[in-house]
Order: structure tokens, then sequence, then C-alpha cells
């Protein structure tokens, strides 16, 4: 196993380049006008307290990698909190759920953005043919090898976090700064819809954690863990903020709404004309792609990690080659599955509910056993807590009321995943016991 990963291959600079690759891929392009629809004019508010809300959130995660930098990332840390139990397997699938319905959301969003050149209905098949296609080209790209995936993602990462920031600027600027909709509040706001919004703001930063994945291959990591995760939260606030500000200037709400899936690229026609059209679905390709790669590299590596503590099940299904390959092909054929059947906002939903559950666990088992350890403060911890639980449940209801199946869907994998945990753990440590059943 140790021959996959490279102790200090990684610089400062390329931890931040990869996190803020996977923070700004479907993030900004597919979330928007998301958030918009639920927090009306206050949606680049929303972006900001979200941002405020995964920096108490990035608190365990930078204490727990400070002290225990592995490759390992989520999985190890939910190992040294809960021991290697049904906690720590069900929080590390959803972890990977909320990472791999997160490459869905990016293949989707570059399906629909493509079809902005074209003069192509919204729901065309195409939407998600186009998509199916990026996840087997990030798949390719994948299987090419390590150093391929690092050195492409900086590339990436650079070019669009250049680009998306000249679009917000040149979209504050045409429109002569930033207009009234920030000024008026909006009759229709609710508190509910709001926190509901912030649920998707902390989807669009939680790729922050792809870094905590990379702990021992970073240089110093005690020191740069840290590090590259508040500077990636930092650089994505300013870009989100940037993004909504030129957004908002150039569309009035319903016109954001309307076009919730593919917001930045109609803000940027009146703004820009149709080279900005151009532009902008460029850089959605560009960063569409990018973040599916680092994406299905990050999860395919947390598979193979669980596989190997014996905490998910593994078949080969014939295929031959190292275990990360398989995992990548489960990866992709999850991915692709989920790109196929559901829309934009259902993922994002999805991807949101898994990601929070994991969250309070992680912050719960650092409060409830280690926090001496690691000298974390109780009141972070509790206050990440609390945020977390606010916003989730606000979420839920908020959901429940305008699409219930996707929480019935939501809840239902839940119970699916802890349940199927904790039998695939018992009836190993049956097999176990009983040494004659070995398989």
């Amino acid at each position: 196993m140790k021959g996959e990963y490279q102790a200090n291959s990684l610089s400062l600079v390329g931890a931040v380049s990869m996190g803020t690759g996977v923070m700004i891929g479907a993030g900004i392009f597919a979330l928007t006008g998301q958030v918009a629809q639920l927090a009306g004019n206050l949606f680049p508010l929303a972006f900001f307290v979200g941002a405020i809300i995964t920096a108490f959130s990035a608190y365990s995660y930078i204490k727990m990698s400070n002290a225990y930098p592995s490759a390992g990332g989520i999985a190890m840390i939910l190992e040294k909190e809960y021991g290697r139990g049904t906690i720590t397997g069900a929080c590390a699938i959803l972890m990977s759920l909320s990472m791999v319905i997160n490459e869905s959301l990016v293949a989707r969003t570059f399906g629909t953005y493509t079809l902005q050149l074209f003069d192509i209905e919204r729901d065309s098949v195409l939407v998600p043919a186009l998509g199916v296609g990026l996840i087997v080209f990030a798949f390719v790209v994948n299987i090419s090898g390590n150093r391929v995936v690092g050195g492409l993602s900086l590339l990436l990462a650079l070019a669009k976090i250049l680009g998306i920031a000249v679009f917000g600027i040149a979209g504050l600027w045409i429109a002569g700064g930033v207009v009234e909709p920030f000024t008026m509040s909006d009759p229709d706001t609710t508190i509910g819809g709001f926190l509901a919004a912030l649920a998707l703001t902390i989807l669009a930063y939680k790729g922050f954690t792809t870094i905590t994945n990379s702990g021992s291959e970073i240089v110093d990591p005690h020191r740069n863990v840290g590090r590259a995760i508040v500077i990636s939260i930092m650089i994505c606030v300013v870009i989100y903020l940037l993004v909504a500000f030129g957004v908002g200037a150039n569309l009035s709400l319903p016109e954001i709404i309307q076009a919730k899936d593919f917001a930045l690229a109609e803000a940027a026609k009146p703004a820009l004309g149709n080279s900005g059209l151009w532009f902008t679905v460029a850089l959605a390709i560009v960063a569409t792609a990018s973040g599916l790669i680092a994406s299905v590299f990050a999860v395919s590596r947390m598979l193979t990690m669980l596989t190997d503590m014996a905490l998910i099940p593994h078949r080969h299904f014939g295929m031959t080659g190292p275990l990360q390959r398989h995992l990548l092909v489960y990866t992709v054929v999850i991915a692709i599955t989920l790109t196929i059947f559901f829309d934009l906002s259902r993922i994002a939903a999805l991807g949101a509910i898994f990601y929070l559950v994991m969250d309070i666990g992680i912050h719960w088992g650092v409060l409830r056993y280690l926090r001496k350890e690691v000298q974390a403060n109780a009141l972070v911890l509790v206050t990440a807590i609390g945020l977390d639980a606010v916003v989730l449940g606000a979420f839920l209801t908020f959901k429940a009321e305008s699409d219930p199946l996707i929480v019935i869907i939501a809840l239902l994998t839940l119970l699916l995943v802890f349940a199927g945990e904790w039998f695939f753990l018992r009836s190993q440590t049956r097999s176990e016991s009983n040494p004659g059943h070995h398989h």
C-alpha cells in the first residue's frame, strides 16, 4: 500500500490548489442559482455565512490533521474517534457518497453549461449524456497515474480561479457596481429558506476535506494541512462573493431562479455579450472537468483505505489490477447512475444531507473522545455541531415541503448505510471467530 502514497509530494501551494480546485468545481456554477432560489436577494450573504459555518467545521479537521496527518484523511479521523465500528464505517461511506454525489453534480453542470452554446432544450437527454462522457474522461485521466492528476489539477485550478475572478469583476464593472437587489430586502425570503440555502453553500465549500485526505503527502503536514485548509476557504469566499455580486448585478432575482442551473452563463450575456457567454461556458467546462478529475481520485483513494481497513466489503467481479482501480470503477458507475437519473437540485440536496450528517459525527467524536489529546476547544466544537444541526434541520424541513421524495430517499439511504455497515461488521466478526468460513 505504501507505494501508492508519496510523503512530501504535495507542497503547500499544491495542497491549496487541490482544495480550491475541488471546491470551485460545481459549487459556484450549479449552486448560485439554487442558493438564490432559497435565500432570495440575500444569496450573496448566504455564501458568506456558509463560509463562517465551514470555518467552524474545518476546526475539527485541522486539529485532527495536525495531530495525526494521514493519507486516510477522514476514514482515519473517524477510526481514531470511534474505533473500527459501525459509526466509523457508516460516516466514512457517507463522506464517500457525498463526494460521488458531488461528481454527478459536477458532471450534470458540465452538460448544462455546454448546451448553453447551442439552441437546445435545457431538459435535453444530452445533459446527462455529456455528464457521463466527462465522468468517463476523468476515469481515463485517473488511470494514467498520480503525476498527471497533480500537474493537471494545478494548471486548471489556477486557470479557473483567475477566470472566475475576471467574470465577477467584469460583471460588477459593467453593471456599475453592486446594484439595488442587495439593498432591498426581499419580502418572500423566510428565515427557514435562508437557513436551508446555507446547506447548499456549505456544500460549495466542503472540498476543503480533500486536503485532509492528502495529509501525509503534504510537506510538513503538522503545520501545512491546517494552513492549506484556511487559505483555500479564504480564496473561495472571495471568489464566491465576487460571482454572487456579479450575477446579482446583471440579473434580477426571477431571472437568476429561472436560469438556476446555468446562472453564470445567463449573467454573462447582458454583461459581456456573446463572447462573455463563450468565456463563461469555457470556464465552467474547465472548472467541472478539473474538479471531477481531482474528486474521482480522492474518492477512490478513500474507498481503497476503507477496504484496507476492512470496513467495507469488496468484490473483484473478475477485475484485475490494483484495488484502487477497482474502486475507481465503482465510484464512476455510481456517479454515472446518479447523473442519468437525478436533476441538479436533487443531487445537491442528497450531497448536503449526507455531508452534514457525517460532519456532525466528526465533531461529536472529537468532542467526546479526543478533545484533550488534540487540544481542541469544547466551545468551538459545540458551536460547530449546533450550526450543522440547525442548517440540516432547516434544510430537511424545507425539502420535506417542496420535494418530499428526496428526503425519503436520503433517510432510507442513511438507514441502509448504518444498518448495512452494522451487519457487515457483525458478519466479519463471526467469520473471524469461526476460521473455517474465510472468503
